[in-house]
């Protein structure tokens, strides 16, 4: 059992590596070139993330049902059919059929890997390993992510067709590698016994049960959505001051070495303060970028790229180690799942808000008024906390 597990993990390390190359990470700056406007950028985006709110659960209950494998086999193939249509598209309403199939890819995907991963642990006693494991991951992850964008920095101006060629052989290839995974065996036999009411019934309790769980994924989305609207829409910026693919190529290799270095210092963290502190550490120094924006210099626009790219590459092992600790394993992908679900609500309305805000009065305007009213709520949600307490 021992080997089958190791297997599985070797499988999907190279599984991450093809399903997460980031060559078509620079799909605002190609969506501009195919003449979007950053309204309509944003409304792809807002497509993308509702199909998340409305099938991502649906998506983990059925990987709790039957079979974690096959789910991530069926959100490979709607990636093909995805970087299909983004090769072949000319009007907003096929980007538009495009960035909901990639929706659909990632409902199937989000949750199911590491599930899979984890009960393939559960098999064999080794879950004290997962920690390891999920960093081991998100540094598969994020170098293979940032090696794709880096390439997608040199081809993006004059061969931008050919990176969503380029995107569409790894996830050919990623369906390749899911196909050879191992369903975990314990999964298998409980997935048998159960129904799809019981497992949604068992989640909505879990939930009630849990509270700690809720607050964590709620926190997770709030802070992913900020971060990654961040990043994006920086590529508008890059756009604007005409960077070149030289230039470009190299703030993605800093940032692929940053990130590298924030998700192997997570285990450490981990092992060091509890989660509350490492967490509200983390949201103070978004905050603080978001703030600092208004500046408005771009020296200081790109420290603040590094630092979110930085907090967000840590931030994902950190949580998934979180969640995996709570989260029952009947019920561990639909449980995933509602994280993702919440990301999807806050995604699906803020990116085509922010999009349309950074068009009226610019980035650094835009993030740090968004900070200001995090801020606020912040002060707000603290000020409940500790009148609960007394």
């Amino acid at each position: 059992m021992l080997k089958i597990a190791n297997r599985n993990l070797h499988l999907g390390y190279l599984y991450t590596a093809c399903a997460y190359f980031g060559i078509g990470g620079l799909w605002v700056m190609f969506l501009q070139q195919r003449g979007l406007s950053l309204v309509q950028i944003g409304l792809c985006e807002s497509i993308y993330h509702m199909t998340g709110f409305l099938f991502e659960v649906p998506a983990g209950i059925l990987a709790d049902r039957f079979s974690y494998r096959t789910m991530l086999i069926l959100g490979r193939l709607a990636a093909v059919v995805h970087a299909l249509i983004m090769l072949t598209a000319h009007s907003f309403w096929w980007f538009a059929v495009g960035f909901f199939l990639l929706g659909w890819a990632a409902n199937l995907q989000n949750g199911t890997l590491e599930a899979l991963l984890y009960e393939s642990l559960v098999d064999d006693d080794q879950t004290k390993r997962y920690p390891q494991v999920t960093s081991t991951m998100n540094t598969v992850l994020k170098v293979a992510g940032m090696l794709g964008l880096v390439l997608a920095g040199w081809l993006i101006h004059d061969y931008a067709m050919l990176t969503y060629q380029l995107y569409l052989v790894g996830a050919v290839s990623a369906l390749l590698v899911a196909i050879f995974l191992h369903e975990p065996t314990q999964h298998q036999e409980r997935a048998r016994q159960l129904t799809v009411w019981q497992i949604l019934k068992t989640a909505v309790i879990g939930l009630r049960r849990l509270p700690k769980l809720t607050y964590l994924m709620l926190f997770n989305a709030f802070f992913t959505a900020t971060g990654y609207a961040y990043y994006s829409y920086f590529q508008s910026v890059m756009t604007a001051h005409g960077f070149k693919s030289t230039l470009i190529t190299s703030i993605l290799i800093v940032i692929t070495i940053l990130n590298v270095l924030s998700v192997q210092l997570t285990p450490h963290l981990q092992h060091r303060w509890p989660a509350f502190k490492i967490l509200r550490t983390f949201a103070i120094l978004l905050l603080l970028v978001l703030l600092i924006t208004g500046v408005n210099q771009l020296p200081v626009l790109v420290i603040g790229d590094f630092i979110v790219n930085m907090l967000m590459a840590a931030m994902a092992p950190l949580m998934s180690s979180y969640y995996n600790e709570l989260v029952p394993s009947g019920e561990r992908a639909t449980l995933l799942s509602v994280s993702s679900m919440f990301y999807s609500i806050i995604m699906s309305v803020s990116f085509p808000m922010i999009g349309w805000l950074i068009e009226r009065i610019g980035f650094a305007a835009s993030f740090t008024w968004l900070g200001v009213g995090l801020l606020c709520l912040s002060a707000v949600g603290y000020g409940l906390i500790l009148k609960l307490k007394h």
